[in-house]
């Protein structure tokens, strides 16, 4: 009994031993363990807590007229970095990530950044798995970027267009159901996927005006719509 116990315990630390490889060569590092939102804040607070986890995963309620945000304060100055996620909208609603964010010290909105918008109710088929800069009035504009679309802003500020070929169609974007993501970030030039195909792009050439490093967070708008984020891995560094 006690040889066979003695084999059960090698071999289960050969597996995890494995595993630990498999996850350190993988790079990608776990932000929610499916029980609490630690290393998360919800900012800014209202009078009930928008974000909460249930079945597993985070859960965003709105409960009031605004936006809330997600932010993973674990690390809030990332520069670059690589991060996987699933998410399903639960009836009507928009949502998305904010990459680089900070906060917006000119007072038109909480925080201002490099935003990936997942949202598509109310606003139509073409906001899906677009892109947004929200920058705050007197630094930046803002440069809409729709799905299927190459974005590159010059050193003039001026943004150009381009189509992406074989771009995700929005038939193949799961309406109420998961969808995986993964978004890209890599000095000036950032990437957006969703279900394993491009969605979108954008390079900001824009020297002294980018944004290098900053926080990354999960946003919900507006009361009563509901969203979902599961499996979030993180991989820093370029």
């Amino acid at each position: 009994m006690k040889t066979e116990m003695l084999w059960l315990l090698l071999v289960a630390f050969y597996l995890c031993g494995l595993t630990n490889a498999e996850e350190s060569r993988d790079g990608f590092v776990s932000l929610f363990d499916g029980k609490s939102l630690d290393g998360w804040r919800e900012a800014p607070k209202g009078k009930e807590l928008a974000w909460s986890v249930k079945g597993g995963v985070i859960r965003g309620e709105g409960k009031e007229n605004r936006q809330v945000y997600l932010i993973y304060s674990g690390d809030e100055e990332l520069a670059d970095f690589e991060l996987k996620f699933s998410y399903r909208l639960v009836g009507k609603g928009n949502t998305g990530v904010e990459m680089r964010a900070r906060v917006d010290k000119t007072g038109k909105r909480d925080f201002e950044g490099y935003h990936a918008d997942l949202g598509h109710v109310g606003i139509g088929d073409g906001v899906l798995g677009a892109w947004d800069f929200h920058f705050g009035k007197g630094t930046r504009k803002e440069f809409p970027c729709p799905r299927g679309r190459s974005l590159v802003i010059d050193e003039k500020g001026k943004g150009h267009h381009r189509k992406i070929e074989n771009a995700v169609q929005v038939n193949e974007i799961k309406k109420g159901d998961w969808n995986t993501c993964r978004i890209v970030a890599k000095g000036n030039h950032f990437q957006f996927l969703i279900n394993g195909k491009l969605s979108s792009e954008f390079t900001d050439k824009l020297e002294g005006k980018q944004l290098r490093k900053g926080f990354i967070g999960l946003q919900l708008h507006d009361k009563g719509m509901v969203v979902e984020y599961k499996d979030l891995f993180l991989k820093t560094g370029g």
